[in-house]
């Protein structure tokens, strides 16, 4: 399931405890009524980072590379504008350099959410890229995640199986994580869930400060019913990244899940606090619907009560 971060800014109305949003896990008690899955997010376009630093070592010009930097900054100003050019740049070219014009052509029509044909010109300069690792992860990874954009999960694994393999030869955790992250989102849609939890490991050891993996991971170990360890990834996606409505709206549903309504409320809570606009605040809500108002203070044995003065 595509789940890419919210970024958010660190107002003070934000900065709540941690205990806000996670609480300690205890067995889990009697589950009330059936909470919604939370609202599944898009898979990321992810612009090709560092795309004009994909061509490995080779013999080029002074100018190699400035081409490829020259459109895909057309791309991001006018994605029609840059996959005109691209167009025009890969009549000509063979080879490597059309690999580099494939790539601004697939980064062009992700611009332009035309999912299909980017995973299609990703593909196909994919087939252009030769025995450049880098290059081809990237294509690979590309040509994947637009895939998933575009409701294919089968043909995603296909791309990112490439990918994950050239970005294993090359040992770069950086690219290692998001393809990982992107192969387990291709296997969930697969209902492949075993393969997809592998998966989640990978990215989790490729990239251990980041949260993404962690609150994909509680997720998953929840939809299976594995409370207890949801609860532990999910406290751990927490410690990484403490203000984060994605974190809070899992942490709840997981607490509500466990018989814990009053911790589970206390995560959605946080969650409108956070970004009140949100669609995630909106689901948040909608939880807390569900829950009902608070329960009232219980009264002390003894205390005194409000009423008329003698």
């Amino acid at each position: 399931m595509p789940l890419p971060l919210l970024a958010l800014p660190l107002i003070a109305s934000a900065l709540l405890p941690l205990a806000a949003q996670v609480g300690p896990f205890t067995a889990p008690g009697a589950i009330g009524t059936p909470l919604p899955e939370p609202v599944a997010r898009p898979p990321r376009a992810r612009p090709p980072a560092g795309a004009a630093k994909a061509a490995g070592p080779r013999t080029a010009k002074a100018d190699d590379g400035a081409r490829l930097r020259e459109c895909l900054a057309a791309a991001d100003d006018d994605p029609e504008a840059g996959a005109d050019q691209a167009q025009t740049w890969l009549a000509t070219a063979k080879g490597h350099e059309a690999a580099e014009a494939g790539l601004c052509l697939g980064t062009a029509r992700s611009h332009d959410e035309d999912w299909s044909g980017a995973e299609q010109a990703f593909l196909a300069a994919l087939d252009s890229a030769g025995s450049d690792r880098l290059l081809r992860a990237r294509l690979g990874a590309m040509a994947g995640n637009a895939a998933l954009a575009a409701g294919s999960p089968e043909r995603a694994l296909t791309a990112l199986d490439t990918a994950r393999t050239e970005a294993k030869g090359l040992a770069d955790p950086a690219m290692i994580a998001p393809i990982a992250l992107d192969r387990a989102r291709a296997l969930v849609a697969l209902g492949r869930l075993v393969e997809a939890g592998a998966a989640l490991g990978e990215a989790r050891t490729a990239a251990p400060g980041d949260s993404e993996p962690w609150l994909l991971s509680a997720t998953l170990a929840r939809r299976q019913g594995r409370l207890a360890e949801a609860q532990a990834l999910i406290e751990r996606a927490a410690d990484l990244r403490p203000v984060d409505p994605d974190i809070g709206l899992e942490a709840g549903v997981i607490a509500m899940l466990a018989g814990r309504p009053e911790a589970a409320r206390k995560s959605w809570e946080s969650v409108v606090a956070i970004g009140a606009d949100s669609q995630t605040a909106a689901t948040a809500r909608g939880y807390l619907a569900q829950l009902g108002p608070a329960p009232a203070p219980a009264t002390r044995p003894g205390a005194a009560t409000a009423g008329p003065k003698p």
